[in-house]
């Protein structure tokens, strides 16, 4: 069971995944949900945004959220190719993913980039869920603390609170390498996050979500959820099956 009185969460991204036919296995965990205890933990997927305004349209009124994988920090304007915040918004999601290492390694993406699109989600009305993570050799170097601290601080705008940000710690060298750090290891850094987000934001840095991200898999999810200031999972492969991926949500409950 997840720190109570955190809802956890359970965010499902299926990066650059799925066509059309995907969406039957969105529908699938759509239609379980209701069967597996309420509102105990809040699901959502994060499609490609060729899906996303499809799939929000599936889940309206049910208990699946959905989300975005990406924004532009401007509202508008000649960017071609990007989506700002405020199309993710009126394509019907509630949340953003910014920041993700994918971004910040295939795109250059640095953290004041990330803070200025935290800031778009902000905003649009949208939850920005903020990645950060350290690569395998930071790891190595005993560099973990420092490259989170220093990606919270620059990546997370002064705005953050429990209803509009939510952090994700995916260490670079677990996604999807069926690596996962030491539950010691998991301990310390959100531990470490948490301190940073009271130090940093009061009270309101107690309530924010800390989601783990980095191979998550129905096999060690319970384990995983069950860690002091474990709030959730960011799921990536793991939750392009229904099956896989409510294996994974009850293991939230």
């Amino acid at each position: 069971m997840t720190n109570a009185p955190i809802r956890p969460l359970i965010a499902g991204n299926w990066k650059m995944n799925g066509l059309a036919a995907a969406l039957a296995e969105a529908t699938a965990v759509r239609d379980t949900l209701p069967s597996l205890g309420g509102n105990a933990a809040e699901v959502m997927i994060c499609p490609p945004a060729t899906l996303l305004a499809q799939l929000a349209g599936l889940a309206k009124g049910s208990p699946l959220a959905v989300g975005a994988q990406d924004c532009h920090w401007a509202a508008a304007g000649a960017h071609t190719g990007d989506i700002a915040a405020e199309m993710v918004k009126d394509a019907g999601a509630s949340a953003v993913i910014v920041g993700h290492s994918e971004r910040r390694a295939d795109h250059g993406e640095l953290d004041r980039i990330v803070r200025s699109k935290a800031s778009a989600a902000h905003r649009a009305g949208l939850t920005a869920i903020v990645c950060i993570g350290e690569t395998r050799g930071e790891r190595e170097a005993g560099l973990t603390l420092t490259v989170v601290r220093r990606q919270l601080a620059g990546s997370l705008p002064d705005a953050v609170d429990p209803t509009n940000s939510v952090i994700a710690y995916e260490p670079v060298w677990a996604i999807g390498t069926g690596l996962t750090p030491s539950t010691d290891d998991v301990v310390e850094v959100h531990a470490a996050i948490r301190a940073y987000l009271v130090e940093r934001f009061g009270a309101a840095g107690q309530g924010v979500r800390i989601l783990y991200g980095g191979s998550v898999k129905p096999a060690n999810a319970r384990e995983l959820l069950a860690l002091t200031d474990v709030n959730g999972a960011l799921v990536g492969g793991g939750s392009l099956r229904a099956e896989d991926f409510l294996a994974i949500v009850r293991a939230a409950l």
